[in-house]
């Protein structure tokens, strides 16, 4: 059965030119035209990529700063001990600690939207992998949350890192800001995330790598962007 959209969801969707492919110029300020809630909606970029993350030199995982961050407080937990801990506390880490944390999670005491662990730390955390990963929420080196510089992860984290994996069918989804950020810094934070899915494209990957791709935010349609424009993007 069809989903039935709302009347306000009905109205945004005429403010878009049906099968119209948007530039990023373009999207950006359509996506901003199309503001309806009372919260300051997220803006959100879908890909479609050419890859089968079935296999593994075909996964597309990573992460990546954002110039203008994305517009999110964000809660920063540290698995580190010693030195490693008082220097994540030092650079602005919200929650600090080793058996005591992974206690707190096994309890469900989940505070923080970002985990970083030292390697050494990683034998146990992996005793929650089961709760942290379903979430999203397992350290993991290839998105720089596995480190030794915990003072640089933690940075990188408060100042709008988005971390993104590819799912099963090829997709991506981050929010690049929010309806309230200007033009320019939305199209830089656009084209930012979209150059490094670019730089990290598998050399096992066939034909097209950008497939499909849309704008949109957290309560609106979504508009078609220019893939051929986003495969140009270089980093």
């Amino acid at each position: 059965m069809a989903k039935k959209h709302s009347k306000r969801y009905q109205q945004l969707l005429e403010k878009i030119e049906k099968g119209k492919i948007y530039s990023i110029d373009e999207a950006v300020k359509k996506v901003k035209e199309l503001k309806s809630a009372k919260f300051d909606e997220t803006v959100e970029l879908a890909l479609r990529l050419g890859v089968d993350p079935r296999h593994a030199d075909q996964m597309v995982r990573g992460s990546v700063v954002l110039p203008h961050g994305t517009g999110k407080t964000v809660r920063v937990a540290v698995f580190a001990k010693g030195a490693k801990a008082d220097e994540a506390k030092e650079c602005g880490a919200d929650i600090v600690g080793a058996e005591d944390l992974v206690e707190q999670i096994q309890n469900g005491n989940i505070d923080f939207d970002i985990a970083i662990a030292t390697p050494d730390m990683m034998g146990l955390v992996g005793k929650i992998g089961r709760i942290l990963g379903p979430k999203g929420l397992m350290p993991n080196p290839k998105t720089g949350t596995v480190t030794m510089d915990v003072c640089q992860a933690v940075k990188n984290a408060k100042a709008g890192q988005v971390n993104f994996r590819v799912d099963k069918k090829g997709n991506i989804h981050a929010g690049i800001g929010k309806a309230s950020f200007s033009e320019e810094a939305l199209k830089e934070n656009l084209e930012t995330f979209v150059a490094q899915i670019n730089k990290l494209k598998p050399a096992a990957a066939k034909g097209r790598y950008i497939q499909h791709a849309a704008l949109s935010l957290t309560m609106s349609p979504a508009v078609e962007l220019n893939t051929q424009e986003l495969m140009d993007i270089k980093g």
